[in-house]
This record gives structure tokens, sequence and C-alpha cells, in this order.
């Protein structure tokens, strides 16, 4: 089920109109990368090990102000930390601005979402996925 939604392309993506949170101030938190290197992994510390920082499963958007999809996807993943609040971290990563993050990850497209379990490796998907497939990537991945 997981590889399934990480052959998804940015192609196939849908148009979803998100709601503000109750607050109306976004759920999703926006990383550089030193707030990365203390809340995600410290990729020059541990170079070619995967050591997760966090305390729970988090999804890392990268993403840039300029793309379609990406702006798509935004209202997606800040009903999906709203939904989720208190079980998983979003964050964002503006690749624009973190170029040196994005070279990390090999990042080629975008958007692309890093999915974080708290045990285990990391898995990557590409495109603005549709809300549903990313309930089933959060439900049966990252809480799993």
């Amino acid at each position: 089920m997981v590889s399934a939604f990480l052959m998804v392309a940015c192609g196939n993506a849908q148009t979803q109109k998100g709601t503000p949170s109750k607050e109306g101030a976004p759920k999703t938190m926006t990383l550089t990368k030193a707030a990365f290197q203390t809340r995600v992994a410290d990729l020059e510390k541990t170079p070619g090990e995967w050591k997760y920082l966090g305390d729970k499963p988090a999804i890392i958007d990268f993403y840039a102000t300029w793309c379609g999809p990406c702006r798509q996807l935004s209202p997606v993943l800040e009903e999906l930390a709203a939904e989720y609040e208190g079980k998983i971290y979003i964050y964002k990563v503006d690749t624009d601005k973190e170029k040196e993050l994005a070279a990390m990850f090999g990042i080629r497209s975008i958007p692309s979402l890093l999915f974080i379990p708290l045990q285990g490796e990391p898995q990557m998907a590409q495109g603005a996925l549709p809300k549903t497939t990313l309930k089933e990537a959060i439900d049966g991945f990252l809480l799993k």
C-alpha cells in the first residue's frame, strides 16, 4: 500500500480546497536547515545514518511558492495538521530558500513529501497526493 501512494505523479494532482483551522493560524511549521537539525535529524552529525529526533511521526512537504501543485497541496496539509493535531507533525521546507536541505534529500521535483515514522526509515513520495491517499499513508504507515 505504501508503494502505491509513492508512485502517484505530480500530473495526477487533484485540486482540493481547504478550510482554515479553527483558530485560523497555520498548523504546519516551516523548517529552516537549523530547525530541521534540531527537530528532525542532524544529518551533518550522523552522515549516512538516519536518526529521527522527533517524538511524533512527521511529514515534510518540500515545496516552492511558485509551484501550482504545491499551492493545491498546502490547504490539504493544513487540514490534515488540524485533524491529526497531537499525533503527527507536518513540516514545510521551501526548496528555494533551503537549497542545501533540498539537495540533501535529492529533491528534483516538487511537491515531494517525506513520511517519517517514529521507527524505521522514512519514505519519499512525489506529487500533490489527494487527501484520501495522504490519510491512508498517515494511518497505515506513520501511525500503524
